[in-house]
């Protein structure tokens, strides 16, 4: 690109987000907000959960009503009432979450609701030579043909990509778009988005993770409490000014120090073998009081199976489970609850939320035993009063006890439930990417009650994908590799180089 070129490109904005206001019961969601984005640019945009973001998004996809302020796409204002408005005037999201028709397949997921006709009748021959022409465009190796249900989180995630492509978006928002890839895909992924950017789409990018910011965006703007605080150029600002900006304090530590005193072991799993195949092999460790554990692995090491396993999610072929010494059977989720086991999950929104019902419900739902009084009604005094306790400690932003949870950012929810988990008052905590999507400042406070609970004497085991995290938080790191133990280290003592390299022991 030529100078003259470069310098045009610079002048003109292609979005132009101005005053934007939203209001929910309770709550100012925006408040005179101002997002402005540039043909060929990745602009980042980034806040705390609950900051705004989301809720900016949707207003400009027509998900919501916006209540002031005005949109500009190419210089045009623009009002758009649904989403597939704005899917036809070149405006498209992938969401983090993803709403994929799991039954049909890829390229009828991509053209649902348009699909290509030869008379009365839909044209397969174009769907699926369509499908694979952006596919080849776009280097991604999946058949048309394939049933989504049967594609991984990350094809399923470049299927939805691909989808906003065969819009001919001139704006594409993509939001925590490599919370579940692997780094081989991450690269891909920013190949994809580097060709976008080139032919001078403008893509919004949501994330929390600082490194990536720093490697794909043009200019990052933060978001804090629904109102915009900077836009820069993202060579112009450190990763420290950005954190400060977002959580409005100094926040020198990503990680809360160590004051745990790892004890006696309080768990010991033995020779545990799963039946669901592939699944866990011969897998054995202890876990002591007031430890917190790591699992580390690659994509399908099994770190998952291993948790819901401990958990009773998955049956158990063979090998044993010893709390404080004494066998148990967590035959069951409902058991492992009864013998003190608390699992937050991987994925919040299929198997975490309750999402059509309110905060307190999903609060007190873990434990509803404990609410129910010998008249066999519920305690609805000590459930709001335990309820309370959760929006409080764990800071969650949301207007009262009654909102539906599926209104809150995502890293609001996640501190619901984990919330939830520590009313069970659980001995053992299961923690699978507890800080999926949550922003820096979350993830402190969610490090800082592991680090509490281990203090308390409860063991704490967390699967993560982020190196950074595992070698920050624990004490030590347990490497999966295809399903099996691939070894155990001390966090200490070891690098990321010797974690990478028992992550490939068994492949």
């Amino acid at each position: 690109m030529s100078n003259n070129a470069e310098l045009k490109r610079k002048e003109k904005y292609l979005l132009e987000m101005i005053n934007i206001t939203k209001e929910f019961p309770g709550v100012k969601a925006l408040d005179g907000v101002q997002f402005k984005v540039r043909p060929g640019t990745v602009h980042a945009l980034m806040g705390e959960n609950g900051a705004g973001k989301s809720t900016l998004m949707k207003c400009l996809f027509g998900i919501y009503k916006k209540d002031g302020g005005r949109i500009l796409l190419d210089g045009k204002e623009v009002d758009f009432q649904s989403s597939r408005e704005a899917l036809d005037n070149g405006v498209s999201m992938v969401h983090q979450e993803l709403n994929q028709v799991q039954t049909t397949r890829v390229m009828d997921n991509i053209w649902l609701g348009r699909f290509p006709k030869k008379g009365l009748f839909i044209d397969e021959e174009k769907m699926y030579n369509d499908t694979l022409r952006i596919f080849k465009d776009l280097d991604i190796p999946i058949d048309p043909r394939e049933k989504v249900e049967n594609l991984t989180v990350s094809e399923s995630q470049m299927v939805e990509i691909a989808k906003a492509v065969s819009y001919d978006s001139k704006i594409i928002v993509m939001d925590e778009p490599t919370s579940s890839l692997t780094e081989k895909e991450v690269n891909h992924l920013f190949k994809i988005i580097g060709a976008l950017r080139d032919k001078g789409a403008g893509i919004i990018y949501i994330s929390h993770k600082m490194a990536e910011i720093k490697q794909i965006a043009d200019e990052v703007t933060i978001m804090r409490d629904g109102q915009w605080i900077a836009t820069e150029n993202i060579d112009d600002i450190t990763t420290d000014e950005i954190i400060n900006l977002m959580v409005g304090r100094d926040l020198t530590h990503r990680f809360p120090p160590k004051t745990n005193k790892p004890g006696d072991v309080i768990l010991e799993v033995n020779n545990l073998t799963a039946t669901y195949q592939p699944s866990i092999k011969d897998v054995s460790f202890k876990l002591r009081k007031g430890e917190i554990l790591g699992i580390a692995g690659l994509v399908g090491a099994k770190r998952t199976e291993l948790v819901e396993t401990i958990f009773g999610i998955r049956h158990i072929q063979s090998g044993s489970i010893l709390l404080h010494g004494k066998e148990i059977n967590n035959k069951n989720p409902h058991a492992a609850i009864k013998n003190g086991f608390a699992l937050v999950t991987e994925e919040r929104r299929a198997t975490g939320i309750f999402s059509v019902l309110n905060v307190r419900f999903n609060t007190f739902i873990a434990n509803i035993d404990k609410y129910i009084k010998k008249n066999k009604l519920l305690d609805e005094e000590q459930i709001i009063k335990d309820t309370n306790w959760v929006i409080n400690s764990m800071r969650v932003k949301t207007p009262s006890h009654k909102t539906l949870i599926s209104s809150l950012s995502g890293g609001n929810q996640q501190k619901v439930i984990i919330g939830r988990w520590l009313l069970t008052e659980p001995e053992i905590l299961l923690l699978d990417e507890p800080t999926r999507g949550i922003d820096v400042g979350a993830k402190y406070e969610i490090y800082q009650l592991m680090v509490d609970l281990a203090n308390k004497g409860k063991g704490v085991i967390m699967v993560s994908s982020e190196m950074a995290e595992l070698l920050g938080v624990t004490d030590r790191i347990l490497v999966m590799s295809n399903g099996r133990v691939a070894g155990i280290v001390n966090t200490k003592e070891t690098t990321q180089e010797e974690i990478l390299k028992l992550s490939a022991k068994f492949l």
